[in-house]
């Protein structure tokens, strides 16, 4: 199937103090597709945020579509073992579990290889992403994607370093988004870190990425729907010019 436009808003930049009611209103109301939800341990990245009562919380408030249309719950597992929070989340209420290779690969801390986490996951139920930070390559991510065994249903690509929002987009990722829709066209292609409706969407959409994750640009706006039909058309635009 040919990749779709996806606007996955991250709930980081929401108001926590109403969450349910932000995630329900930013699908329901504003028109996004999916919801970004960072789980952050404070060991893989120098920070905190929620676990699985949380993301069960906000399952209540949003449905997802059967067809994967609307309310898919999109789980970034900046986590140092992310073999050990797939049953947890699955029965949160996860839909995509994307874990880090860098975490995966890890030789200071127990952990499953990248091949045997997809295979968990899986199981498990739920589709599978694989993320990479800015300075790791994907070509690391090439004998998953091309091997005889279960593959990934997206790849991440880091436009900024993991653990906090806010920060600029890095243009030096987006050569890594190009290299992955040249060779897997029908791949979801992720792109999380500063995109806004400005260069940096029409960068990572020119390149290929057709899931796009933005925050502030989207909860901090005075009209988060005007934003994601912008980011929407970005994509949209360049999936034709693509001809993806």
């Amino acid at each position: 199937m040919a990749p779709q436009a996806i606007i996955a808003p991250s709930i980081l930049a929401s108001d926590f103090g109403k969450l349910a009611h932000e995630c329900s209103r930013i699908i329901k109301d504003e028109g996004a597709d999916w919801l970004h939800i960072d789980i952050m341990d404070g060991h893989f990245v120098p920070n905190i945020t929620i676990g699985s009562p949380v993301v069960t919380c906000i399952r209540g408030a949003v449905e997802r579509a059967e067809d994967w249309s609307k309310g898919v719950f999109d789980c970034h597992m900046m986590v140092a073992e992310p073999q050990k929070w797939v049953g947890d989340f699955q029965k949160a209420g996860c839909d995509l579990y994307c874990f880090h290779y860098e975490a995966a690969m890890a030789s200071q801390a127990p952990h499953t290889p990248p091949a045997e986490l997809i295979k968990q996951v899986h199981a498990a139920g739920m589709k599978v992403g694989v993320a990479v930070k800015p300075g790791t390559e994907v070509d690391v991510l090439y004998p998953l994607l091309d091997g005889e065994g279960e593959k990934p249903d997206m790849v991440l690509v880091m436009t900024v370093e993991p653990g906090f929002g806010g920060q600029k987009f890095n243009e030096k990722c987006v050569p890594k988004v190009k290299a992955l829709r040249e060779r897997y066209p029908d791949l979801d292609i992720e792109v999380d870190g500063g995109i806004k409706s400005d260069y940096t969407i029409e960068k990572a959409a020119e390149a290929g990425a057709n899931v796009i994750v933005a925050g502030t640009a989207v909860f901090g706006a005075p009209s988060p729907k005007e934003v994601i039909a912008q980011l929407r058309a970005v994509v949209e635009k360049n999936l034709v010019r693509n001809k993806l």
